[in-house]
């Protein structure tokens, strides 16, 4: 299924997953927390998911998130 995440979006999923803060992804990412906020709630809307683990658990059973052994 193609969820169409824009790459901002994609790039905040994957914070998400790693269990950064809209704080902590803002700093990162150059972007203010509302802003941060605004993609995480479009990302969520668009995977369908009722929460941030919701989203991220979608996401790794789409493909979109990939577990990283080397970490």
């Amino acid at each position: 299924m193609n969820y169409n995440l824009t790459k901002r979006e994609s790039e905040v999923l994957e914070l998400i997953s790693f269990g950064y803060t809209d704080k902590e992804i803002g700093t990162k990412l150059f972007l203010s927390h509302y802003t941060v906020t605004d993609h995480r709630y479009s990302a969520l809307r668009k995977l369908k998911g009722k929460n941030a683990a919701g989203m991220v658990r979608r996401a790794f059973e789409a493909g979109l998130l990939l577990i990283d052994n080397n970490s």
